[in-house]
């Protein structure tokens, strides 16, 4: 799909790399750089779907976790590879959603050295409502038309899989 088909005018969006170097400090954002054009979406979508999940009492940081013990118990130490984190930040991250009810720590039958992390069976219905697909999709993909979003979700993955095989990462989030 070419720009002009997206509703773009090729005009408007600086090639680049290419002839002309964007702008970093312009108010146009057609003329920044493509890093500061993903962090300002990914900062928005981050502060809409905090907005989202805070009726659950949850983030943008418990939501993953959540979603990985749907799976069975693991360790803080599994929860923090799969999602890209220290342990000591994921230790955090349990503690704010053990406060919640929505996750307990027992021991692990597999390691007596270590602590399972179980998800409580309020916290399976919070994250499975908050995660309802819809209003997902709305906060993500505002202001763009379906065949947009489509494109977007095929560059994303795109993205994803690059960065997990040059990370060597293949379960993880991060």
């Amino acid at each position: 799909m070419t720009n002009t088909e997206m509703g773009v005018q090729v005009s408007d969006v600086a090639r680049w790399p290419g002839e002309q170097e964007p702008e970093p400090t312009s108010e146009d954002p057609g003329q920044w750089p493509t890093g500061r054009l993903l962090f300002t979406v990914a900062r928005r979508i981050e502060r809409d779907w905090n907005a989202h999940l805070a009726a659950w009492e949850l983030n943008h940081a418990g939501h993953p976790v959540l979603l990985h013990l749907l799976g069975g118990p693991l360790t803080q130490r599994e929860i923090a590879a799969r999602s890209g984190v220290t342990e000591q930040t994921m230790s955090r991250i349990v503690t704010r959603l053990e406060r919640s009810g929505y996750v307990t720590r027992d021991d692990d039958p597999r390691d007596r050295r270590r602590r399972a992390v179980t998800i409580t069976d309020p916290g399976r219905r919070a994250v499975l409502e908050a995660s309802r697909v819809q209003p997902a999709e709305d906060l993500t993909s505002r202001g763009l038309d379906p065949a947009q979003v489509e494109q977007l979700r095929a560059l994303l993955v795109a993205m994803v899989r690059a960065q997990r095989s040059s990370d060597g990462d293949v379960d993880g989030e991060g």
